[in-house]
């Protein structure tokens, strides 16, 4: 088993920060570590997800929502190929603070192919996580653009 963590303080409600997390749509316009997304952030749900680690080549993979509570908790489970060679469960946990939302963005990965994609997984992805966390806190905390933006005004 092998987990990566990253988190970040965001000047931003959990709702505001939410709302560009599940916008799935325009993970294009901002992400550099999900450059493609689509499917529905809901309990049973099935995604695509296109990841594109520093260093590394893109994949996609198509996971399934295992727990989603809206500004709340993202969950999702996906394996590389058949269960068992690399499976994934990726969370996003936003927790409310005086400061504004602290976004947690975990992996744990099990199976056989762990110990060999160790070191990429400690260098590529976790690094992605921490691109994809500065560049949603960008997005968020921006100045509202026009009356339908979800985005925050930052304090």
């Amino acid at each position: 088993m092998k987990q990566l963590r990253s988190e970040i303080l965001i000047q931003a409600t959990p709702a505001q920060v939410w709302a560009i997390l599940t916008d799935f749509d325009r993970y294009a316009d901002w992400n550099p570590f999900m450059v493609n997304a689509t499917g529905i952030p809901e309990q049973g749900q099935r995604l695509s997800v296109t990841m594109s680690p520093p260093g590394g080549r893109p994949i996609t993979l198509k996971p399934h929502v295992t727990q989603a509570a809206a500004e709340d908790v993202l969950e999702w489970w996906g394996h590389l190929g058949v269960r068992g060679l690399l499976d994934g469960r990726h969370r996003f946990e936003l927790y409310l603070l005086e400061q504004g939302t602290r976004l947690v963005q975990m992996e744990t990965f099990t199976g056989v192919l762990v110990p060999l994609l160790a070191r990429s997984l400690n260098t590529g992805t976790l690094a992605g996580f921490n691109l994809m966390n500065a560049a949603l806190k960008s997005r968020v905390e921006e100045p509202r653009t026009s009356a339908g933006d979800t985005r925050a005004t930052p304090n």
